[in-house]
């Protein structure tokens, strides 16, 4: 019998093929010990690492290694059916079926038996600020929550102009790219926010704003943006652009025939016409001049092509636009289902009050950061009225001149609610202006600082029709100076909010705390 070849390995390798993997002699072999752990019951166990696992996992592969060496060994030595030995050597391990274990194995993936419709119902439940985590679980993950998204706020004007945007979210209805068209360096860390929109700018200012002209993209860049974005989103529901010519806007009402709101900053006149094949468009915001940003001239002429393109108009507003008293006519005689209007920081001339007078069915009326409500708005015969009107809304506007202030409550002397908030000027005598309104129902006061118990004591004990109340930061008017009369009209309003005095609100709350006493009073030294 021949000898048999030195084992590839170790010379301690057992020959003895009955050997059992419980005998003392394997467990010197392999120095299969326990850890010091385990005999130790005081040492503490630590968290394993990433070192300690790679360790332990090529430990694992020799120990392996050896037990498949020893299993063709002992096959080897092993004598055969005709008792003549194999002459060759034996073979080395086989590695290539060894499989190399995984410190963290993946699971099944449970979500690839739902059909996408299911998933995309799934993630309409959940809240927006989610959407961005789930689209970076997988490709098809990503895939659907881009299907899912219906608004989106493009602020590079690349992303549209590629293309990749119609491509990850195929399925918009709501898309603003006013920021995309600003040129601006994005790093400055500087953000300007302005009421109706911001933008990121560096330290340089020039005498036209923090946005040269230059900083815009030109019109025709804009529009073949446009064009792009009508042929991929055909049920487009809103859109916000700045820039645009009637060129762009024209594709956009060939495009998007379901366009129902629509948002335009720095446009003229003229592109104005573009939007005339809207058909289904009910709200229009247009945003001549913005201070420090942009000027753009939107004049009668642009109110009056607005006008009779757009005839199912349902929500106006009109923000630092020129315009006169055919403008705002043109509206109400061809918008014959307008019901809101909005001003804000307009730049109409004097007489324009009286063309509200033509709209029929406005019922809301709001003025935003008006320097002046009309330079002059002519006799109070040729003023005429709105029957019906139901709200007025001041916002932070200049109501010091009285004749402007008296002819704006003649045009809406029918209306129902009237919300003044952080307006200047409202003294007692422009405040009692508002006794020609006699069908108010909710009076509501906020910020008038100048405005007293008497002033608001004559005008809505006025008002027999009144049911609801609100005043509140106006510190000339005082809880102590409340009148028998006042405080029975109280007692049967239907809403009542009272908090003018800030101070005395604020008094009343910390009454009993300790707070709000002077320093010697409050910070006393403590008895041992």
């Amino acid at each position: 019998m021949s000898r048999s070849p030195e084992s590839p390995i170790s010379h301690k390798t057992n020959p003895n093929p009955n050997l059992t993997p419980n005998s003392d002699h394997y467990d010197e072999n392999f120095n299969l010990k326990p850890p010091l752990s385990s005999i130790n019951p005081k040492s503490k166990s630590r968290t394993l690492t990433l070192p300690d696992i790679w360790f332990k996992e090529q430990a694992l592969k020799h120990v392996i290694y050896k037990m498949q060496h020893q299993q063709q060994q002992q096959q080897f030595h092993r004598p055969s059916a005709s008792n003549t030995p194999s002459a060759s050597p034996p073979s080395e391990p086989d590695l290539t079926s060894f499989q190399s274990l995984s410190v963290d194995p993946a699971g099944p993936d449970c979500t690839s038996l739902l059909s996408d419709e299911l998933l995309l119902r799934i993630f309409s439940k959940l809240p927006i600020s989610q959407h961005v985590s789930n689209s970076l679980v997988c490709k098809r993950w990503l895939y659907l929550s881009g299907r899912s998204v219906r608004f989106l706020r493009v602020t590079d004007w690349s992303f549209v102009v590629s293309g990749r945007v119609f491509k990850r979210f195929p399925n918009l209805t709501d898309l603003d790219i006013v920021r995309s068209c600003i040129r601006k360096p994005r790093s400055s860390g500087i953000l300007v926010t302005h009421k109706t929109m911001s933008v990121n700018v560096d330290i340089s200012y020039s005498l036209n704003g923090f946005i040269e002209e230059t900083a815009l993209l030109p019109s025709s860049s804009v529009d073949q943006g446009l064009k792009m974005i009508a042929e991929k989103y055909p049920t487009l529901q809103r859109l916000v652009a700045i820039g645009a010519s009637e060129e762009g806007l024209s594709r956009i009402a060939e495009g998007c025939s379901m366009l129902q709101e629509l948002e335009l900053h720095c446009c003229g006149d003229l592109a104005l016409v573009g939007i005339s094949g809207i058909k289904n468009l009910q709200v229009v915001k247009l945003i001549g001049f913005v201070d420090g940003f942009y000027n753009s001239i939107i004049s009668d002429i642009g109110l009056t092509l607005l006008a009779q393109g757009c005839r199912r108009l349902v929500k106006l507003e009109l923000c630092g636009c020129e315009g006169s008293y055919d403008g705002i006519k043109a509206i109400g005689q061809c918008c014959q289902m307008l019901e809101e209007l909005t001003l804000s920081d307009h730049r109409m001339d004097g007489g324009w009050l009286s063309g509200l007078s033509f709209c029929g069915n406005l019922k809301t009326l709001r003025l935003k950061s008006c320097k002046t409500i009309d330079k002059s708005p002519g006799l109070d015969e040729h003023l005429g009225s709105c029957f019906t009107l139901e709200e007025l809304h001041l916002q932070q506007c200049q109501i010091r001149d009285k004749q402007s202030v008296k002819a704006l409550f003649l045009v809406c002397e029918n209306v129902r609610d009237i919300i003044l908030q952080n307006c200047w000027g409202l003294e007692d005598d422009v405040f009692s202006l508002a006794s020609i309104c006699r069908r108010v129902k909710l009076v509501s006061l906020e910020g008038c600082s100048l405005l007293t118990i008497k002033g608001l004591e004559s005008v809505v004990l006025s008002w027999n029709e009144l049911q609801q109340l609100r005043v509140v930061s106006c510190n000339n008017i005082k809880d102590t100076e409340v009148t028998p009369e006042l405080a029975t009209l109280f007692s049967v309003l239907k809403e009542l909010k009272w908090r003018p005095d800030s101070r005395s609100l604020l008094s009343s709350n910390l009454e009993g705390t300790g707070m709000g006493k002077k320093g010697g009073r409050f910070f006393k030294r403590s008895k041992d």
